[in-house]
């Protein structure tokens, strides 16, 4: 049986800001650095020059969080692999230098018919070749070892500030450039730490081959001579030379005509992203599709974003024609250029054949070192993208770590009661993350054992404030404070299925061995659903399958298992007709004697089962609750709003009291 005196918990069983663990401390293990400070943007900026700015602050904003990878709380084998990484690419570089010279002397014993000594390169060549494929194979074992690494911590600081405090849940009640979380962290994330590592090495290795043989070139090459209009001149190192301007002119031509690789990548992956939510939602929601018959509406919708989809991919297609217009030019032209230079020197008998095939290889090898851009600028165009869709994500969690860490908006605080009390609100007020009230000043206490009933019209607040009890909304002022080491259970209006058998969706938020088979059986017979007990260990898509009634009774069950000491219904038996209502409720009250609820609801059938109602009303300004009246009479300590409240109805026309007790004109 699991353990009821735990903290409060929210929804289903998950913590409440201020009962578990900071986000600091959540993510302590994976990600060190707090959020950096907000950016205002310029107001001299034009509208173009912010969103440049914007932009290049999200690649920063990325770089602050990605590189604690190699920090003192990051991963403890980030630099060993990386170190090996790069010894793996100088070693490839040497063997490069090898086949280089053994080129030359192949060729060289070819040009003199030196039989001996061919056989012998060709022996010798194996080795070079084993050693290559062996250092080569390594190389990518350890770069994929970093990138997958990398990922995994990466992915788990996200995750651990997305979980956080709710924030996954209050991303939804703020704006910004956070939409599709779940494609942003699964695969944008995944681009945004592979491309690194295969960039940074391509880089080193493209620096080193670079610096290697252009030292060749320039001791095998030597000078031309050429013989202009009567003059005579001289070109020293005119391989080098030449491989510069060549890397030059196809880098200079791929930078302009992919100048828009960027944005036009970024726009593919949003469309990408958008079109993935939009197919989730008609799954998610296919019941009430089907029952509304609104397959052509949601056909006409997956069109218009899958239309969008296609336009972003001609445009990246028109991307990808200009870029490889020069990326395949110069693959074919790269090797016919020094064998051309060579030509004349090898005519003449200044440079050997193996020379020329040296030549020609250490130029290719070069010309690929300069290329790196040509090569790779697609795929940078389009890690530039993610990097920013993930970053726009850690800069709203910035955001709302900020905010509560803050008191500029104001927060609501968390805390435990005092004396006897199992619940309090002591002057909570609940806003909009603007500022908007929507609850004002309410005060509330519920003791032990009391059934406490929250109306309301629809709009008054009624549901905002269960989130504010349950930590899920954090903006407001206030407190809302629990008895000490008391275990809190809420069952919202649409219970969470999680994925897997019946019988983990029954012990959800706990594992599912945490009871025996029998009381979870038994728990099923009491809510009315003995008939699924022989599919309880069934792995089938329950949240599908179920009905909105049968899903609330199934949260009822949750309820005689876990056994908290409070609990909170929002709305968890609307979908219920009232007979099944009246049979939860009371089998609530029957199993769990001494358990504190806390009810919103509409129907009026529900007062039966309660010892205590308080009302919402809708005002300007905000919410207020305007009456606390015993359903049931008990002996208990009135809080002040009741006080108030009954001397406000015994004071004579004409007159109000006041909160102090005096009274004062209307």
């Amino acid at each position: 049986m699991a353990d009821a005196k735990l903290k409060p918990k929210s929804v289903d069983g998950t913590e409440p800001h201020g009962a578990g663990n900071s986000p600091q401390e959540t993510a302590s293990t994976v990600e060190v650095m707090p959020p950096p400070d907000a950016i205002e943007p310029d107001p001299e900026l034009t509208p173009e020059e912010a969103e440049q700015a914007r932009k290049r602050y999200l690649l920063k904003r990325f770089w602050i969080s990605a590189r604690c990878y190699w920090g003192r709380g990051g991963d403890k084998f980030a630099w060993p692999f990386s170190i090996g990484l790069l010894a793996m690419i100088c070693m490839n570089v040497g063997f490069q230098y090898g086949i280089n010279l053994w080129n030359r002397g192949i060729f060289d014993a070819i040009e003199r018919h030196d039989a001996g000594t061919v056989y012998f390169l060709s022996a010798v060549f194996v080795p070079l070749v084993l050693g290559t494929v062996a250092i080569v194979t390594i190389q990518v074992a350890v770069r994929m070892m970093i990138q997958r690494r990398w990922r995994s911590w990466l992915t788990t600081a996200v995750i651990a500030r997305w979980l956080a405090n709710g924030r996954y849940y209050q991303l939804n009640l703020i704006g910004g450039d956070h939409k599709n979380p779940e494609a942003r962290i699964s695969e944008d994330l995944r681009i945004a730490t592979e491309a690194p590592v295969d960039f940074i090495a391509g880089v080193i290795s493209a620096f080193l081959a670079a610096s290697t043989f252009i030292v060749v070139l320039w001791t095998i090459g030597g000078a031309l001579t050429l013989p202009i209009a009567g003059f005579t001149v001289t070109i020293p190192g005119f391989l080098v030379i030449t491989a510069v301007l060549y890397a030059a002119i196809t880098s200079t031509s791929m930078a302009v005509i992919g100048r828009y690789f960027v944005h036009v990548s970024e726009a593919k992956n949003q469309a990408e992203a958008e079109f993935r939510y939009t197919l989730t939602h008609v799954r998610e929601n296919g019941e009430s599709i089907a029952l509304l018959g609104g397959e052509e509406e949601e056909r006409n919708d997956l069109d218009k974003t899958f239309t969008n989809v296609l336009k972003q991919w001609a445009l990246l297609a028109r991307q990808h024609m200009r870029t490889t217009v020069v990326s395949h030019g110069s693959m074919l032209i790269a090797p016919v250029v020094p064998v051309l230079l060579c030509a004349p020197k090898f005519l003449e008998g200044s440079m050997t054949l193996g020379q020329v095939m040296q030549a020609a290889s250490a130029f290719a090898i070069v010309q690929g070192a300069f290329g790196w851009l040509v090569d790779n600028y697609p795929r940078l165009a389009d890690w530039n993208a993610c990097a920013r869709r993930i970053a726009s994500l850690m800069m709203s969690l910035d955001g709302l770590e900020r905010a509560e860490q803050s008191d500029s908006l104001g927060r609501i605080k968390h805390g435990e009661t005092e004396g006897e009390a199992m619940l309090s609100l002591n002057d909570l007020s609940v806003s909009l993350d603007d500022g908007t009230a929507v609850v004002t000043e309410t005060r509330v206490e519920i003791e032990p054992g009391e059934r406490v009933l929250v109306s309301g019209e629809s709009g008054s607040g009624k549901s905002t404030l269960v989130r504010a009890i349950a930590g899920l909304w954090p903006w407001g002022g206030g407190s809302v404070n629990f008895h000490a080491d008391r275990r809190l259970f809420m069952l919202p209006q649409r219970p969470y299925i999680p994925s897997g058998t019946l019988r983990r969706a029954v012990a959800y938020p706990g594992a599912a061995d945490s009871w025996p088979l029998d009381e979870i059986k038994s728990a099923l017979d009491k809510v009315g659903l003995d008939y699924l007990n022989d599919k309880i260990e069934e792995d089938a898509p329950w949240d599908q399958t179920l009905s909105g009634g049968e899903k609330q009774r199934l949260a009822f069950a949750r309820l005689l298992l876990h056994q908290p000491d409070i609990i909170v219904l929002d709305e968890a038996t609307a979908a219920l007709d009232e007979k099944s209502q009246d049979k939860m409720m009371q089998m609530v009250i029957d199993e769990l004697p001494d358990v504190t609820i806390l009810s919103v609801a509409h129907r009026a059938e529900l007062e039966v089962f309660h010892s205590r109602k308080i009302t919402l009303e809708r005002r300007e300004g905000g919410a207020k609750l305007v009456s606390d009246i015993d359903l049931i009479k008990r002996k208990r300590k009135r809080n002040l709003l009741s006080r108030v409240l009954e001397k406000r109805r015994s004071s004579p026309k004409g007159t109000t009291t006041s909160n102090e007790g005096g009274t004062v004109p209307k």
